[in-house]
């Protein structure tokens, strides 16, 4: 289903039952796709593990504790 900016003000009800049919709803301004909803339940993406930021640091000698550490470090103290 596709909406438009204003259709979310005033036409609120059609969207939520659109939504319970398990509808995505693409919001259009000035005719073109700013954003999507979806129902709740369904992922945009897969699994946590698969999203490749998960587990980019695991190599790192460092603990969390330390990292920890030198972010909250004083903006001077590297002077």
């Amino acid at each position: 289903m596709q909406t438009t900016v204003v259709d979310l003000r005033y036409r609120m009800k059609d969207i939520l039952k659109a939504l319970s049919r398990r509808e995505r709803i693409q919001i259009l301004y000035h005719g073109r796709v700013k954003g999507e909803i979806i129902p709740i339940g369904e992922h945009a993406s897969g699994p946590i593990k698969d999203h490749p930021f998960f587990g980019m640091y695991r190599n790192e000698s460092r603990s969390v504790e330390e990292e920890m550490n030198d972010l909250r470090k004083g903006r001077y103290s590297g002077l």
